[in-house]
């Protein structure tokens, strides 16, 4: 079992930045790919940004590619999202995701998930 705790959400406006944090406990950190996902009222689901066990390579969804960056470090059993110029649709729900690590841009390929964090941005 891993057990994960996302923080760092909050209220922002447009233009702003913030920097998400998921840590990690009950396993081996390093055994996980990790991956973030959020989630809109009304919305599905949505990929947002995944990154390999070593951090040695990351993936992420077209609209998020160039204003957010995911990194880990392994030493603290922790992966993070910083979210620059943020817009009012990024607001959402976002949650942080364990998996084996093969595959990145879907919620099938992750076993443990945290309760979120809430992001809103305003206009």
């Amino acid at each position: 079992q891993v057990q994960l705790v996302e923080s760092g959400g909050g209220l922002v406006q447009a233009g702003g930045s913030l920097r998400l944090s998921c840590a990690a406990s009950g396993h081996t950190f390093s055994d996980y790919a990790m991956g973030w996902f959020r989630q809109a009222p009304g919305k599905e689901r949505e990929f947002v940004a995944a990154i390999s066990w070593s951090g040695g390579s990351s993936y992420y969804a077209d609209s998020m590619k160039g204003r957010f960056t995911i990194s880990r470090d392994n030493t603290k059993n922790t992966v993070f999202l910083q979210m620059n110029s943020l817009k009012p649709e990024d607001t959402a729900v976002y949650c942080c995701a364990a998996g084996p690590g093969h595959g990145f841009g879907g919620s099938v390929y992750y076993d443990y998930w945290g309760q979120g964090t809430q992001v809103t941005v305003s206009s």
